[in-house]
Order: C-alpha cells, then sequence, then structure tokens
C-alpha cells in the first residue's frame, strides 16, 4: 500500500457524546478505549457506543496499553489546575493508581502522551510548568521527557523541551520521536542503553506556522491562515516507516516519510468531521482501523487507513 491523502467522507463518527476523546487505544484482543474527561477511559463498542469507566481525575490524555491488558494514563491535570500525575487503569477490577506523580524533584503537572517499550520501560512527556496551557505555548522550554523503568525507578531523560507533546518509537526500539507543539516540529532521540536518550535533532521539516506567544484556544483566524498552523500534537508510526503528526488547529493530519518529505494525509478545513484531531491509534486485524482522537470534537472519528499502521508492543503478544 501506499500512502494518500483520505476524504473527509471516509471517517464516520463514533462514541459520539464522549467528553475530549484525546487518545485511542487497541488491544490485542481488538477492546476499543478511549480518553474521557468525564472517567478514567471509555470502552468504545463495535456498534458506536460506549461505556465511562473508571472514577474521574483531572484530564485524561494520551493512553496506551502494557502487556497485562492494564491502560496507561497520561493525566493532563493543568487542563483543570490540578495534577498531573502519571496513571494506570484495570478494566478488570476498575481500579485506577498513580504510577508517578514526581520525578527528578518535580512535580507532574502536564502528563501529555506514555509509549511502553519491549522492557516495559513508560516514557512519557511532561509539556510544561506553566500556569495554564495556553500560556505554554508562548515558545517557553520548559518541558521535559521522563522515564519510568520497569525496575520502579524514573528520571528526567531529556529537557528544555517546547511543550513536548506525542511520542513514536520506532520499530527496532532505536528512537523516539517526540512532537513539539509550541516549536512547530518533530524531535527524534536516540534510545540509550539503561533506558536513556541521546541528544535530540529535528525530524523532518517544520510543519507550519506557530505564534511565540500566549495562544488563545477560543480564537478564530481566518482559513487561509488556519490551514498552516503547524502546532503538533498526537505521532503515530505506520508500517511503511511514516510518521503521522497530528496538526490540531489546522484541523490537519501530514506524515513525515522515511526520506523526510511532509505529506498531508488528511485536511479538513471546516472542522465539521475532523475537529483539531490530536491522536492517531491503529486497529483491527490488520491494522487498518484507523482511529483519530481530538480535544473538542464530543466523538472518536474511524476510518480504513490506506497503510497498516506498525504494531506497539501490546499488539505484539501472541
Amino acid at each position: 500500500m501506499s500512502l494518500k491523502k483520505m476524504p473527509i467522507s471516509a471517517f464516520s463518527k463514533i462514541a459520539v457524546g464522549i467528553d475530549r476523546p484525546e487518545d485511542v487505544v487497541v488491544g490485542p484482543d481488538g477492546r476499543v478505549f478511549a480518553s474521557d474527561h468525564q472517567s478514567a477511559v471509555a470502552e468504545i463498542f463495535p456498534d458506536g457506543s460506549f461505556k465511562r469507566m473508571g472514577p474521574r481525575m483531572g484530564a485524561p490524555n494520551g493512553i496506551n496499553m502494557d502487556a497485562q491488558g492494564r491502560i496507561i494514563i497520561a493525566n493532563f491535570g493543568i487542563y483543570d489546575g490540578e495534577a498531573g500525575p502519571l496513571e494506570r487503569f484495570d478494566p478488570a477490577t476498575g481500579q485506577r493508581e498513580t504510577l508517578l506523580s514526581e520525578v527528578g524533584g518535580k512535580t507532574l503537572t502536564s502528563s501529555n502522551y506514555p509509549i511502553i517499550d519491549s522492557a516495559g520501560n513508560i516514557w512519557c512527556a511532561n509539556s510544561t510548568h506553566a500556569p495554564t496551557w495556553p500560556e505554554a505555548l508562548d515558545g517557553r522550554s520548559d518541558g521535559f521527557l521522563f522515564v519510568l523503568r520497569s525496575d520502579g525507578t524514573s528520571q528526567i531523560v531529556a529537557e528544555g523541551l517546547c511543550f513536548p507533546n506525542g511520542l513514536a518509537m520506532s520499530a527496532d526500539e532505536k528512537f523516539l520521536y517526540c512532537a513539539q507543539t509550541s516549536a512547530g516540529d518533530v524531535l527524534r532521540f536516540p534510545i540509550l542503553p539503561g533506558a536513556l536518550l541521546g541528544k535530540g535533532e529535528r525530524y523532518g521539516p517544520k510543519l507550519g506556522i506557530v505564534a511565540r506567544r500566549k495562544l488563545n484556544p477560543n480564537i478564530h483566524l481566518p482559513a487561509i491562515i488556519q490551514s498552516r498552523l503547524g502546532y503538533t500534537d498526537g505521532v503515530g508510526l505506520d508500517a511503511e516507516g511514516n510518521l503521522w503528526v497530528c496538526l490540531p488547529a489546522a484541523n490537519k493530519v501530514v506524515a513525515i516519510t522515511p526520506e523526510g518529505r511532509k505529506i498531508t494525509v488528511i485536511h479538513d478545513p471546516s472542522g465539521a468531521v475532523v475537529n483539531h484531531p490530536t491522536n492517531v491509534t491503529w486497529g483491527g486485524p490488520s491494522l487498518t482501523d484507523l482511529y483519530i482522537g481530538s480535544i473538542r470534537a464530543d466523538y472518536v472519528l474511524k476510518a480504513v487507513s490506506p497503510v497498516a499502521g506498525q504494531p506497539l508492543r501490546h499488539q505484539l503478544q501472541e
């Protein structure tokens, strides 16, 4: 298969009525879960309905799944003026627990997206320590990446980042990709022994315009300007090595090819369907079921992907 632009008509709305479904994760058994501001997570059923699970606490943001089928939640607590720890929710028991509330002497205020490697280490971003998240989009570089290792130790592994957001890991686990929202780009870090990171470098081109000032999330810009906004959010790798990058303010998803070219995969200028996309997730038997989360829409989008997704670690289980 080859990467091509998807028509907006390819998408259907599911889980209509959900609250702030920033991300989706699909288990190896095909169960689909989404972030939900009114609970820990919401399970989305094949008919498109959903059920809320677990207690409400903060703003569940990026989610992932461990080898035991438990859902790892990055709590973007700053959204509600609360703490933003790294958490875990067990759908089997309904238990929601805090895994990490501070690292390296820094309180987690805005955990954003977690990803898990084959050793069970959880990598995650803390986007900012600004009083409110819109203030952090002025270009300040107070974000960092941290790791919670499988042995229980934790460490800050990259600092001085401009609102680090979505993460993706190469299939060979040699590189970690991180979207910098307020820089409008993606960084790629070499993964070193001991669950550490080397120096990050820009991966691909800058992806659009970003304003080096506090962003008003409710402002309405002319369509021609909005379509060029490059604030990055969630990222995900497909089976051909293309890195899909969500550009929520532009109602757009682009991909950075292995050769470093930018391709527009999805664009809905009106935002009537693809409204502030924040994460891409693949599921289904062939990993061609594409799910897109959002911080604005009260639904999740589903379509058939032109390229299968790269399986996440929990999806590689036999």
